[in-house]
């Protein structure tokens, strides 16, 4: 024990900048570790739960340092690697630790005087509870969604945050109601074939053992099927009700093939989002393309740390993620798997179970804030124990987790923004800073894509990156035909508002024909971007924000896609008093009801966030798509992303026109990634696909690269223009959105920053403009944007934006305007 006092500095998660000191009382120095939780008195009335980054014996300049209130944790919750990595993100995305902190932190690591508190319905008590945490528990269950505030005013205590750790430890209470439910593991029941019945020369008996018993004999050939498609028939696993809804067979059927020792029934735990399998298989055979890139890759990580793995549509990028995560987990190594979309881990999972086994973790939003602690313990380092190797698969926010023994990281689908945290801050890039958290790992990064950013190539070509390119499909499978429809002929042969042209519907319905699957892409949500007056043209848009309202016909609901505020679908023209508002071009909503009544037939389903709300829609629909359940899926960019279907015959793309028009420096090489990548969901498997391009811009260079592939002669353009416009990858740039509630406020505050930028910054600074919204939630914006020169400046350059910014809170012209930085921000 040390005789000089101790001061801690501390995280808190608001948004003011660096951290907070405070002194630890005496007899608290053991307990004091850099990552613990503590409680933190905070003003006049607030108590906090922040992060002990450090510990020092070093007084602070100021005077009159407040004691910590309390320490929460006997082990840190929070490793060193994080705590740097928090700064950096702090520094580098020009926000603050504390709000980096709390996008980090599951919400049950976080507890604040405004949380509420609910009791928990189904704790069962394994253990006594303090008078304190009875009286809290008792409290709770009387009054649901207490806050703590008002649970220690009403217990009149001065604090009540450490008997709530305690009570959240035992499972008594949780922190908000959407965890309401907890995390219990719940047992599933899981078919399996007898034993006696594993070989294959058994079968003959099985088929005469049933020969009287005609559909026992259907479910077990239709059993036997589904098993000869895994890598390991002999070990073969299905949920019983998975197995009953594919096949159509009754309750019945199943139990007498149990009670008749063919099949045997297991009652497993139930992973989310996994398919449980009794042990790990191996995985298939890499072909010599495949191999060959694989030895690249781990050839180029003997000397760089970053390597791009560019690889068409299905030419196995997976199975090469599969070989080269074998090989650090025997390294006894942790491996981050990053996503861009919650939807493509249902697929992907699959995939790393029947090689991994329990190895792999998924971590996302989706998931019940005790199922994400749950993931975040695991990684914690037990002391004196080498963390043991496992597979992380999630999505951005999986970048903050505890790793201590990171060996590896792949970014799947690389180019997506999705990767890009927009509101609130930390407004960070998951695949720019999965690179910076495996430098501090020492590790290694793995960037694929089939139509990489045009950032990350450059890097290849200026020696940052390696680049490892993989231009045959698996198994020799041709890519997809593409066909380029004009829509501004086919308008002329059929009424203006059309759909679907001539070539795509044949297509379709030959696809249909066959017993195959159709895939149709349009990127807009909802029955029609927005509704007009017949009469007078009025169109209308919501009360808090300056845009059209979005008609989503199957709610009868106009919704605004910016402030979530929801208005009746019959509304009657403003400005006129007419009923007749009609709707005015297509969204998935639309697509879904024109093709459902040109193909009656069908079975189709629409996958877009309206339609994947809760946490298993997505993998409801994929499966049933997969299953051949359904035929026809129509889809935003959900569906454009990494998906295996082996069905898949057709795919049309329904408005290429909305995709190359929006005003967006990255425009075109979005357009080509999304056409691209939707055209790669055809002919996967044994034949070639097909691809229906509607266009009214045939001749677009965009286009014309779509058509042959060709994503080079896209990329040489880009890298063209943005030179010339010094857009990045030639620059780096930051984004200042000023907000305020007066318009004539925030244009002259905006002018007055745009101004004060220049004078540091001459001939670098564009604005203020008006964006494509101009106002949001009743709040006016202007954007300034920043082009920075890329090379030694750059950091020093980032630093004098951050002091102008906050220099400017000190001008009374600015007061109460909400500035806001976003680096990096397209």
């Amino acid at each position: 024990m040390t005789n000089h006092p101790l001061y801690a500095e501390v995280i808190l998660p608001l948004p003011l900048p660096g951290t907070f000191t405070y002194t630890v009382p005496s007899g608290w120095e053991d307990r004091m570790k850099p990552g613990v939780r503590a409680l933190v008195p905070f003003g006049a009335r607030r108590i906090l739960s922040g992060i002990v980054a450090s510990v020092t014996d070093t007084a602070p300049e100021v005077p009159n340092v407040k004691p910590l209130t309390d320490i929460l944790d006997e082990s840190p919750v929070v490793v060193p690697f994080q705590i740097t990595f928090w700064h950096w993100i702090a520094d580098y995305y020009m926000c603050t630790p504390g709000e980096v902190s709390k996008a980090a932190l599951p919400s049950g690591l976080k507890l604040e005087s405004e949380t509420r508190m609910f009791a928990r319905e189904d704790f069962v008590k394994t253990e006594e509870l303090s008078p304190s945490e009875l009286a809290i528990f008792s409290l709770l269950q009387k009054k649901k969604g207490m806050r703590i505030n008002d649970i220690a005013k009403q217990l009149q205590k001065n604090s009540v945050l450490q008997p709530l750790k305690k009570l959240l430890d035992k499972g008594a209470v949780s922190a908000s109601e959407s965890i309401k439910e907890g995390y219990h593991p719940q047992l599933k029941a899981y078919l399996r074939l007898h034993s006696d019945w594993i070989n294959p020369a058994s079968h003959t008996t099985l088929n005469e053992k049933l020969k009287k018993a005609p559909r026992q004999l259907q479910a077990m050939e239709n059993f036997l099927r589904l098993a000869e498609k895994e890598p390991s028939p002999d070990k073969f696993l299905i949920a019983r009700e998975e197995f009953l809804r594919i096949t159509g067979v009754s309750h019945a059927i199943v139990r007498n093939l149990i009670e008749r020792n063919i099949l045997v029934v297991d009652y497993l735990e139930s992973a989310s989002e996994k398919e449980v399998l009794s042990e790990p298989v191996i995985s298939t055979v890499l072909e010599e393309p495949q191999q060959k890139c694989l030895e690249e890759i781990k050839m180029h990580f003997e000397k760089t740390a970053t390597v791009l793995l560019h690889g068409v549509t299905s030419s196995g990028k997976t199975e090469i993620y599969i070989h080269l995560i074998s090989e650090y987990l025997r390294q006894g190594k942790q491996v981050l798997y990053l996503l861009p979309e919650i939807a493509l881990t249902s697929q992907i999972i699959r995939r790393l179970q029947k090689v991994f086994g329990n190895l792999v973790h998924v971590y996302h939003s989706r998931f019940s804030d005790a199922e994400r602690i749950a993931t975040w313990n695991k990684l914690l380092p037990e002391q004196g124990k080498t963390p043991e190797p496992s597979i992380i698969l999630g999505v951005r926010s999986s970048v903050f987790l505890p790793f201590t023994n990171l060996g590896l990281v792949i970014v799947d689908e690389e180019h997506e923004n999705t990767y890009k945290q927009f509101d609130p801050a930390p407004r960070y890039h998951a695949r720019d800073a999965a690179i910076v958290l495996a430098g501090l790992h020492g590790a290694r990064v793995l960037l694929g894509s089939a139509t990489p950013s045009v950032e990350s190539m450059f890097n290849c070509q200026s020696g940052k990156y390696a680049l490892v390119e993989l231009k045959e499909r698996y198994g020799n499978i041709k890519l997809p035909a593409i066909e380029v429809v004009d829509m501004r002929i086919e308008r002329k042969k059929r009424p203006p508002r059309i759909l679907f042209s001539d070539r795509l519907s044949e297509e379709i319905k030959q696809a249909l024909y066959q017993k195959e699957q159709v895939i149709l892409f349009q990127n807009r949500r909802g029955f029609a971007p927005y509704l007009q007056c017949h009469e007078c043209g009025w169109v209308p848009v919501c009360r808090h924000c300056d845009v059209s309202l979005v008609y989503h016909k199957q709610l009868n609901q106009l919704v605004c896609h910016y402030c979530g505020t929801v208005y009746p679908g019959n509304m009657q023209c403003r400005q006129c008093g007419s009923t007749d508002l009609r709707t005015m071009g297509s969204g998935t909503e639309k697509i879904e009801e024109e093709i459902s009544l040109l193909f009656p037939g069908a079975r189709v389903a629409r996958m877009d966030l309206d339609s994947t709300r809760s946490r298993t829609s997505y993998e409801r629909i994929l499966n049933e798509f997969e299953q051949g359940t359904t035929n026809i899926l129509v889809g935003t960019q959900m569906i454009t992303k990494g998906l295996d279907f082996d069905r898949v015959q057709v795919v049309g793309i329904i408005n290429a026109d909305h995709l190359l028009n929006f005003p967006d420096f990255r425009s075109f090489e979005r357009a080509f990634q999304l056409m691209e990548q939707v055209s790669g969901r055809a002919g996967r498997r044994d034949r070639q696909g097909k691809v229906i391009i509607q266009t009214s811009q045939p001749e677009h260079r965009i286009i014309r690269a779509v058509m042959k592939h060709d994503f080079y002669a896209m990329l040489r353009e880009e890298l063209h223009e943005r030179k010339t416009f010094q857009y990045p990858p030639f620059s780096r740039l930051i984004r200042i959105t000023v907000r305020h509630s007066s318009e004539d406020k925030t244009t002259r505050a905006a002018l007055h920053l745009a101004e004060t930028l220049r004078e540091t910054f001459p001939g670098r600074v564009t604005g203020p403009d008006l964006p494509v919204v101009g106002r949001i939630q009743n709040k006016y914006l202007r954007n300034i944007l920043i082009k920075l020169e890329r090379g030694k400046n750059l950091e020093a350059d980032r630093k004098k934006v951050a002091a102008i910014l906050e220099q400017a809170k000190l001008v009374p012209l600015l007061k109460g305007v909400d500035i806001v930085p976003d680096v990096d921000p397209f």
